[in-house]
């Protein structure tokens, strides 16, 4: 991708499973470009005053979908690496807004490396639209065809550290 297809916010939206290192490479990569960086999972934690994980127990997969769109709809950012959830992707108008923002990227993970990353995934904070308990093939399964539908650029992070990682994203932006 050249330079000239970042949006004249020249975010970088960062996308992918949990685990795949969005916000851990998202910083790498704000400080090898000199943007600034938000996790958005932290701010809907601060916004709402509870963990990922206290939320979806007490509103629910739905409910917390809703709660992390208007959140993720609510962005106004310029110059900055915006890391997302990993069920972003479950909200059209919020990966609609985030278009607007800036180019999205899809941090690609096989899942046997995804499995080694996530021993307990329980505590995390992830969302699970299926009832019961759900593995996280069957997430991946779910999730991967909506990374890829959404994302402008896909980089596979297999096996790289994580400054290879952010160089590899760098590298795909043309930046």
């Amino acid at each position: 991708m050249e330079p000239s297809a970042l949006t004249s916010k020249d975010n970088i939206v960062l996308i992918g499973m949990p685990g795949s290192g969005k916000s851990t490479i998202g910083i790498v990569l704000a400080k090898i470009l000199n943007y600034e960086f938000v996790d958005v999972d932290l701010v809907i934690q601060q916004r709402c005053d509870k963990t990922l994980q206290r939320l979806i127990d007490a509103l629910g997969p739905a409910g917390f979908i809703d709660v992390e769109n208007e959140v993720l709809q609510s962005l106004d950012f310029e110059h900055t690496i915006i890391s997302t959830g990993g069920s972003a992707v479950y909200s059209h108008d919020a990966i609609e807004h985030l278009a607007k923002e800036g180019v999205i990227v899809y941090l690609r993970v096989a899942l046997p490396e995804l499995e080694e990353r996530l021993s307990d995934f329980s505590e995390r904070g992830v969302v699970m639209r299926q009832e019961g308990a759900m593995s996280l093939e069957a997430l991946y399964a779910e999730r991967e065809p909506l990374y890829e539908q959404h994302a402008d650029i896909v980089v596979d992070i297999n096996g790289l550290s994580i400054t290879e990682a952010a160089r590899q994203v760098r590298t795909a932006l043309g930046l």
